[in-house]
């Protein structure tokens, strides 16, 4: 834990008592904050209740005696409408802040030159943060990782000038934070997200600029107009930048290309480490990911010989392009992060000869837009409410309406195993929520994982046999 001392003496209040709002009011209270914490759900009050955390209807506080209100990142600040406990916050004239903006005013008291890495981006946060803390790690760095990927900020070890933090941070938390202060700060993609929290486009990526723009030094990603505008404006304004690519070679900076990764300086480009044959790393998606991380480790002193060991062990992340398995010649594939199109496309791109297992809840525009990947699928494994509406979709391509999980495994299974194809791929990328028939995507990339071992024959990869704690913002 991280006690958070800046607010010692003081009563604080604290709205929204998820598993961060929970750790936020023990650190405040561990550093010596009066704290009220809570939460328009019940079941959760209770819990943080019984977890010893002080809680008290904030609806019928005196807020003048507050000094903050400390909120949970999903709760809406402005869009579509500031949460009522937000309006009451600024009816008393006090801040609004969220859980990094106490680790960073915690780390400028403690350990101002303690490293600390943010990362950010619409895709790709939580597989970058990892490979980050992956690298140091596998060089003999000590890395405290979490933030939005899953432990909250508050319950890591404290600053301290040997430890590197690095943070998933989403749009909502930016905005909790107004001064951010990272030692680098990355920015991998921008595009349209999260509008109904933050009224439009550029709002967004105004607030993921912040995070570049007040960073000591910024990685960031140039394949984008959107990030490619404020890798100029943050460069402009002095910015130590580096600019990183998947997409095409630069003159300057860390880019991909034919499976390797390249630094170049001046025009003169040298090789730093091959991505050709990492699993937990195949498409272009992954390329941006990885070469954002090589940039900001290499900031951080890590030679490239470390970084090509690094890469090479890296296990990825559970749900997002995992491999749980293989069998003979066939690969299966989990990706039950992908609930919507786009994020199936990138894994339909991975791979030459698909056996699809999609479906589940549809999102709007069902998968028509996936045309361009059908060539790659061999056959697809319908399942969930979507089924009957991607059939339609899918026209010609072979297909097969299955209803359930682990009928579709079953069938899907048996036809890679027939497949002449150096490596068919079995993959679960369902372009769809969950909530049909599993709890959340994490339950249904695990069930998926499970039917898949108990298959005869399936060899483990040993890798991703964690889950994962939510979706990212």
């Amino acid at each position: 834990m991280i006690p958070v001392t800046t607010f010692a003496g003081r009563a604080v209040a604290v709205f929204g008592l998820g598993e961060s709002g929970r750790a936020t009011a023990q650190a405040l209270a561990a550093g010596g904050a009066r704290v009220t914490a809570w939460d328009d759900d019940g079941g959760a009050v209770a819990a943080a209740d019984g977890a010893g955390i002080a809680v008290g209807d904030l609806a019928a506080a005196d807020w003048s005696r507050f000094a903050a209100l400390v909120l949970a990142p999903g709760i809406p600040l402005t869009h579509p409408a500031p949460h009522w406990s937000v309006a009451r916050a600024r009816a008393a004239g006090i801040e609004v802040i969220g859980d990094i903006e106490l680790f960073c005013r915690e780390r400028r008291r403690l350990a101002p030159d303690a490293p600390f890495v943010a990362v950010t981006g619409t895709n790709g946060k939580s597989t970058t943060t990892a490979l980050i803390g992956h690298l140091l790690a596998s060089a003999g760095r000590e890395a405290a990782v979490g933030g939005n990927i899953g432990t909250p900020v508050l319950s890591l070890a404290p600053p301290a000038r040997q430890r590197v933090h690095v943070l998933e941070c989403s749009s909502f938390q930016i905005d909790l934070a107004p001064g951010i202060d990272a030692s680098i700060g990355v920015l991998l993609n921008l595009t349209a997200d999260h509008l109904d929290r933050h009224g439009t486009m550029e709002a967004y990526a105004a607030l993921k600029e912040r995070l570049v723009a007040q960073a000591a030094a910024a990685v960031i990603a140039v394949d984008d107009r959107w990030c490619e505008t404020i890798a100029d404006r943050v460069a402009a304004a002095g910015v130590a930048l580096t600019r990183v690519s998947a997409a095409r070679p630069l003159a300057d900076g860390v880019y991909g290309e034919g499976g390797a990764v390249f630094a170049a300086a001046g025009g003169t480009a040298a090789k730093v480490a091959e991505l050709t044959g990492i699993g937990s790393l195949r498409g272009a998606h992954n390329a941006q990911n990885a070469v954002a991380a090589i940039a900001c480790v290499r900031a951080l002193a890590v030679d490239d010989v470390a970084i090509a060991a690094g890469l090479a062990t890296f296990p990825g992340l559970p749900h997002r392009m995992e491999e749980v398995g293989r069998r003979g010649r066939v690969v299966f594939v989990n990706d039950s992060k992908a609930t919507n199109a786009d994020a199936a496309a990138r894994a339909l791109a991975s791979f030459s000869r698909i056996y699809w297992i999609a479906g589940g809840r549809p999102k709007e525009n069902g998968v028509a837009s996936l045309a361009g990947f059908f060539p790659r699928i061999a056959k697809a494994y319908l399942i969930g409410e979507a089924a009957d509406d991607f059939a339609r979709t899918l026209g010609l391509v072979p297909h097969v309406v299955c209803g359930t999980l682990a009928a579709a495994l079953a069938a899907a299974a048996a036809d890679a195993a027939a497949d002449a194809a150096d490596e068919p791929v079995v993959l679960l990328s369902p372009a769809c929520a969950s909530y049909d028939q599993f709890r959340n995507f994490e339950q249904r990339g695990d069930a998926f994982r499970a039917l898949v071992r108990q298959l005869h024959g399936v060899t483990s990869p040993g890798l991703g046999s964690g889950t994962s704690k939510g979706e990212a913002a």
